[in-house]
């Protein structure tokens, strides 16, 4: 028997990476990845590794899978992507085992399961099956990356390697989505905003400069904020949050520093660099502007013609409709696909969006084989 016919289901994949303890911190994604790497080099794949090791720590790595056309001077490659890092468990303690793979009632339980490893396994096990076919006119790529968790950290790391990053005609990002087809998604700019005072005694407030008065002038301004653009017709309208304060080291002295989290959503009309300088603008010179986080939003038009295609096929396979939406999250796409030149980039995964970073994670069993038979067929025509 082929190799390909004895290897696992995408379900059997999911399971399997599950059982990883992926959690970052302090992420450990190396065993997990080996494992996939000996699963695609036994089909033909090669395979190439970055160390992360110096970046974010031992035992942290992007690996990238390739399997290369027969015919050449065809298509740029077809390139899947995702992460095997996990959030950690949370608070809460979970009634399902965290990392057994326990399936029950039609649900795989688990941390990672819908966010996003069955997305993982479904391209995974589309990549054996594509694997098997006697030409191909374009390579097929595979992008599994560290720390996406924390930042992207990992593709943020291969951005910075061309060479080893390559090429691109078309990019599938297999988040959870509950298998619907999505046009991209927003982008993210997290700001610190430092509010400098002077501190004095509890007692003689007017000796001071009160920083927390400063940043609830800055609030205020923010609770008013206009980001002066239209709503995009898929992605709605920007959102801004004031997400966290910290301010004040002891009740009876005057605070000299207080600290504003903001969390900005953008959409596709706008750069972040762009409102970056209308927050400072609003917000004044005297407040300090610190990013954090700063992901590109990503939206490739429905009607681009391999969009077009790819959306059709997905939902006829996997039965769920392709409407136009996007994702108020954002993924490793927000440095890829600008690294990859703008290409067109779905995004696709079979996990539950609602279970991404949830107490008793879980994916639905039904919609991990369906997400892995649209990417075959996606790949059979691409690389056709």
């Amino acid at each position: 028997m082929a190799a390909h016919d004895a290897s696992p289901d995408a379900l059997a994949i999911t399971v399997e990476l599950v059982r990883f303890d992926t959690i970052n911190p302090p992420g450990n994604e190396r065993p997990c990845l080996d494992w996939l790497a000996g699963l695609l080099s036994a089909a033909g794949f090669e395979i190439a590794w970055q160390d992360l090791g110096r970046e974010l720590g031992p035992g942290r790595a992007n690996m990238l899978a390739r399997l290369p056309a027969t015919r050449p001077g065809g298509r740029a490659p077809l390139v899947f992507s995702g992460h095997v890092d996990t959030v950690p468990l949370g608070g809460a303690a979970w009634s399902v085992p965290t990392h057994e793979g326990l399936i029950r009632d039609g649900r795989l339980y688990g941390r990672g399961t819908s966010d996003m490893k069955s997305g993982v396994a479904a391209f995974v096990r589309a990549a054996l099956d594509l694997a098997a076919l006697p030409e191909r006119g374009a390579d097929l790529r595979l992008i599994v990356s560290a720390g996406e968790e924390t930042g992207c950290e990992g593709v943020l790391a291969l951005a910075r390697d061309p060479a080893l990053l390559g090429s691109a005609g078309a990019l599938i990002v297999a988040e959870p989505t509950d298998n619907r087809p999505l046009l991209g998604h927003k982008g993210a700019l997290w700001l610190k905003l430092h509010h400098h005072g002077v501190t004095a005694h509890g007692s003689a407030p007017d000796l001071g400069d009160n920083a927390i008065l400063r940043a609830t002038d800055t609030i205020a301004a923010l609770r008013r904020f206009d980001f002066g653009v239209a709503a995009h017709p898929v992605m709605g309208a920007p959102t801004l949050n004031i997400g966290t304060m910290q301010a004040g080291m002891n009740v009876n002295s005057v605070p000299d520093l207080a600290t504003v989290g903001v969390d900005i959503r953008t959409i596709g009309r706008q750069s972040n660099m762009d409102v970056r300088a209308l927050v400072e603008r609003v917000v004044g010179a005297d407040v300090e502007t610190e990013v954090t986080t700063d992901m590109a939003a990503v939206f490739t038009e429905a009607d681009e013609p391999w969009m077009a295609e790819t959306r059709a096929l997905c939902a006829g396979i996997t039965g769920v409709g392709a409407g136009l939406e996007t994702a108020d999250y954002f993924t490793d796409a927000s440095v890829l696909t600008g690294a990859l030149g703008g290409v067109p980039t779905l995004i696709m995964g079979p996990g539950a969006l609602t279970m991404a970073h949830q107490t008793d994670e879980y994916c639905e069993v039904d919609r991990i084989g369906p997400c892995a038979a649209a990417f075959t067929e996606i790949g059979r025509r691409y690389l056709a």
